[in-house]
């Protein structure tokens, strides 16, 4: 996986684009943050008349939409849902809905609560001009973290968006995200949209990749510039984070490429032996020195040795510090998420789903 990530080339835009752009945000109760986003979107350096911006509230219960209306001037179109029966994904409803609407030749989604340089648009469509590609995943990181719980979430967190990017690198596309993710909307509605891989609430993203890159693997790139870094914020605290961590794998299952589903049960399982062995240890005191610490201090080293370059790229490298802190905490969290993301539902802004 560090081979996949030095194999992407360091992207500089110098190839400017002349198509047109839809940004699509899907929100629901946004209130407290959706004029940030609105702000970094209406600054992008990438010229206004080629630029769409579309805002999808999900039936918010506080004054989303009323501040999403306020910036009609501006151009910035508000789409409501209406939707009377109840569905288990409704932010794919979103997007979908706003991409009929769209006039863009190129779709790009991030989310209410992002943030992101004035270079972000223009150096991601850069990017299409340049790779005439068909989806192009962009970083996203944590930033202004309050505590050491946040920290830690914010290396977790770049661990995963350097695997999806290695993936890329290496010809294999696993995973991206939402928050940074772009795809022409012809290829959307080649592949049948969402069609599929409506029935689960999240996966408007990495099921929408795998969908593309079964098809056309060698068009999938990752943008990597800091210029096209999109910022957002780590979880306040732990019932928030486990939530949100538990959406993200009860994807891991459904996957079509069952090769991807056999490489996950075995990290999954890899894990769920150190767990193993630390409990037996409390048996066995030996176990302790023999098997569980090595394979702690050689599952850190690597860990390390990974995320060190992708730490360097997002100018993080402080938080290196924290590899050997969440190397066994990892363990831990990686073989609860992985059973309680698959056998059940979790709330998602506000709603019961699975």
């Amino acid at each position: 996986m560090r081979r996949g990530w030095a194999k992407l080339p360091f992207f500089t835009a110098a190839k400017a684009s002349r198509q047109k752009v839809s940004i699509i945000i899907a929100a629901r109760n946004e209130a407290h943050q959706i004029e940030r986003t609105i702000t970094c979107l209406l600054a992008q350096d990438y010229p206004k008349e080629l630029t769409e911006i579309i805002i999808i509230d999900d039936h918010s219960t506080d004054n989303t939409a009323a501040i999403v209306a306020s910036y009609a001037y501006e151009g910035i179109k508000l789409v409501q849902l209406n939707e009377s029966n109840k569905l288990n994904s409704y932010k794919k409803l979103a997007i979908a809905k706003a991409i009929q609407q769209a006039e863009g030749a190129i779709i790009v989604t991030t989310d209410a609560d992002c943030r992101m340089s004035a270079k972000w648009l223009s150096t991601v469509m850069a990017y299409f001009a340049t790779y005439d590609s068909y989806l192009v995943s962009s970083p996203v990181s944590y930033q202004e973290e309050k505590s050491d719980f946040e920290r830690l979430q914010t290396l977790e967190f770049l661990y995963l968006i350097g695997l999806g990017a290695a993936g890329i690198g290496n010809g294999h596309p696993t995973t991206c995200n939402g928050a940074n993710l772009a795809y022409r909307k012809d290829i959307f509605y080649e592949l049948g949209g969402f069609s599929g891989i409506d029935q689960l609430a999240s996966g408007d993203d990495e099921l929408f990749l795998h969908k593309v890159a079964a098809k056309y693997p060698s068009k999938i790139g990752f943008c990597k510039a800091y210029e096209a870094l999109v910022l957002t914020d780590a979880k306040p605290d732990l019932g928030a984070f486990i939530s949100q961590r538990k959406r993200w794998a009860s994807k891991s299952t459904k996957y079509k490429d069952k090769q991807l589903v056999a490489l996950g049960l075995c990290i999954w399982f890899f894990n769920f032996l150190i767990l193993i062995n630390a409990v037996i240890a409390v048996f066995i005191p030996s176990l302790i020195f023999t098997t569980v610490v090595p394979v702690l201090l050689l599952k850190g080293v690597v860990e390390y040795a990974f995320l060190g370059p992708i730490c360097d790229f997002m100018k993080r490298k402080e938080l290196l510090r924290f590899v050997w802190i969440l190397t066994p905490i990892h363990v831990l969290y990686l073989t609860y998420i992985g059973l309680a993301g698959n056998i059940g539902k979790y709330q998602w802004k506000g709603r019961i789903v699975r």
